[in-house]
């Protein structure tokens, strides 16, 4: 029943159900259309991660890496580049759900800055996972759409995190060295063996993603492993997310039947520039998981839309998945202003969005 709740009351796939409810009156939705490969790497996806989760690896090096912090700066400086690794590995979600409320927790009992150490970890954990294919869902869609090659694909997201991770440190300079105790480590212990089979199961899952073999087969595998360690682990996959990946695979497919409708998005998209704005502004108003499926099916400038997809989870709290996650744990456990919060966050979004925007302008023009 929890599970169906959350389904539920997810306001992406509300928004999604309708729209396709409505698409299905104008045409019939084509079984070709639906991209099944997405669909089961997504799902192998948030197997593996939440099986990572509840094995607390995060949890862990979380706690270590703020032992050694003994001032603001680096306790900032640790949480987002864990925020950024996390992220790589672990995606944006589940990082902002578990760094925030370690951070949160510490900044309560030494009365440290909340807001922009929160904001920073958002952000970073949104710059990691645009790094690797897995990291967000719609860069699996990327590469299984574009048959994209490991090569390719992180010629495109290294610069991109150099870029990003330079004015990251930028930023870090300004933040006050003010010193704090120590943190004590808490006494979380990894289960090695079901972390490392379960890395190995990730290694295979990087072959599907890329087609070396049928994705089938991670996914099958990732489900197996996770009934044997939990069963209860399946009840936390978030399937609202696959169930929204369907859904606009099914409007998409009846919308590239409507000549008029496809007219249109082709006027928006008819270069590489006017592909990566327009994934751009089109995530600030229905996420970038979404706008990717629905840019990507009428535009070939991958890059660009690369760019624009992971560029677009900036800015406004549908951004992303991950910044309405940041919201609501920030909401749940910060102790100022949630309105102060909303505010400065949102201001630092946009400030975020149009730099970052800049940046992924010159990387286009100048082909780095």
């Amino acid at each position: 029943m929890t599970v169906l709740k959350n389904i539920a009351k997810d306001r992406i796939l509300q928004i999604t159900v309708l729209i396709t409810v409505v698409s299905l009156f104008f045409a019939k939705p084509r079984l070709a259309d639906i991209n099944f490969h997405t669909l089961w790497s997504v799902a192998a996806m948030l197997t593996l991660i939440q099986i990572y989760a509840y094995l607390h690896v995060l949890d862990v090096l979380a706690y270590k890496l703020t032992s050694i912090a003994d001032n603001t700066r680096k306790l900032n400086m640790l949480f987002t580049v864990l925020a950024v690794i996390a992220g790589m590995f672990l995606g944006n979600d589940i990082t902002v759900l578990t760094l925030i409320p370690l951070y949160l927790n510490i900044a309560k009992r030494y009365k440290l800055p909340q807001i922009l150490p929160v904001t920073l970890i958002g952000m970073g954990a949104n710059i990691g996972a645009a790094f690797t294919p897995w990291g967000n869902p719609h860069n699996i869609f990327l590469v299984s759409r574009y048959n994209v090659s490991p090569i390719k694909f992180f010629e495109w997201s290294v610069p991109y995190l150099v870029v990003s991770l330079i004015i990251m440190w930028l930023v870090f300079l300004f933040i006050p060295k003010k010193d704090i105790p120590t943190q004590k480590t808490e006494p979380i212990r990894i289960s090695w063996r079901p972390t490392i089979i379960t890395t190995v199961v990730f290694i295979f899952f990087f072959f599907g993603v890329f087609r070396a073999i049928d994705i089938i087969w991670p996914l099958i595998v990732a489900i197996v492993l996770a009934l044997a360690i939990n069963p209860r682990i399946m009840l936390k996959i978030d399937y609202a997310l696959l169930l929204t990946f369907t859904g606009f695979f099914i409007f998409i497919s009846d919308i590239q039947q409507i000549p008029a409708i496809v007219n249109l998005i082709h006027g928006m998209v008819y270069s590489e520039i006017s592909t990566y704005f327009a994934s751009i502004l089109s995530s600030q108003v229905m996420s970038n998981v979404p706008s990717t499926i629905l840019v990507g099916k009428f535009t070939n400038y991958v890059q660009a839309l690369f760019l624009g997809s992971n560029i677009g989870g900036f800015g406004s709290a549908i951004g992303s998945m991950a910044n309405m996650l940041v919201l609501k744990t920030f909401n749940q456990h910060g102790s100022v202003s949630k309105k102060k919060f909303f505010i400065q966050w949102t201001i630092m979004q946009f400030a975020g969005l149009i730099i970052l925007t800049i940046v992924g302008l010159g990387l286009l023009i100048f082909r780095i």
